[in-house]
């Protein structure tokens, strides 16, 4: 599979993706924000649910991608042991993300899960957000956003030969 960036260009290179599986996502214009309360101000009334991402390292290195509702509050202090981690969890550095998922901070979203093709990333999901009509994640650019249904997130995850970690984060 074909690596992605954070450009404009692998925004389009993931649509296409997405359409290949069937799949008509609506992407509309999002502001630019650097924090979840900035994002809540700015979006205004936007369709579905927003996500908190979370790149995270254990103490062996291995690395797992976190996503819940935006204002999941997410122990890092025990989430570790309900997710097959070894040890406590801390962030992963932008260089990791950049390495593995060619996205920058803002930028991180699931999505970016399709450039792993080495699968060194662990997906853990709230099935919370199983229960939602629509979520919204970054479609590898930071100004817009991407509204799937849980079936269709779950196709794309399928797509990639994932099988993710669900567990409640809250």
């Amino acid at each position: 599979m074909q690596q992605i960036t954070s450009t404009h260009r692998g925004r389009q290179q993931l649509l296409d993706h997405l359409a290949g599986l069937g799949i008509d996502a609506p992407v509309v214009p999002y502001p630019e924000h650097t924090s979840v309360e900035e994002g809540k101000q700015l979006r205004g009334d936007m369709t579905g649910t927003f996500t908190k991402n979370l790149l995270l390292k254990d103490k062996k290195g291995r690395l797992f991608f976190v996503t819940a509702f935006e204002d999941t509050d997410i122990d890092l202090k025990t989430l570790h042991t309900r997710i097959g981690a070894q040890g406590r969890l801390g962030f992963a550095s932008p260089d990791l993300m950049l390495e593995y998922l060619h996205v920058g901070p803002g930028t991180l979203t699931p999505l970016a899960l399709i450039n792993d093709t080495t699968g060194a990333i662990t997906l853990v999901i709230d099935p919370a957000l199983r229960d939602v009509e629509q979520v919204n994640f970054h479609p590898m650019v930071h100004e817009e956003s991407v509204g799937l249904t849980p079936a269709q997130f779950s196709a794309f995850i399928a797509s990639i030969n994932r099988e993710p970690v669900i567990v409640a984060l809250d």
